[in-house]
């Protein structure tokens, strides 16, 4: 195993302590479409959506 290198999020399991996801509320929803837009994409990314799941 290489040390120093840590695997993106995209490529980890899903903790099993989390329990199963839930989907964005529509205010969440917006709150990553507004992320993906300031940054120049056309929909969420994975990123964005964690971010406004965590709700900051």
């Amino acid at each position: 195993m290489a040390y120093g290198k840590k695997k993106e999020v995209w490529d980890k399991k899903r903790p099993k302590d989390l329990g199963k996801p839930k989907a964005l509320s529509s205010k969440k929803k917006r709150s990553a479409m507004r992320a993906a837009k300031k940054a120049g994409r056309p929909y969420p990314n994975l990123i964005d959506n964690m971010r406004a799941a965590r709700g900051k």
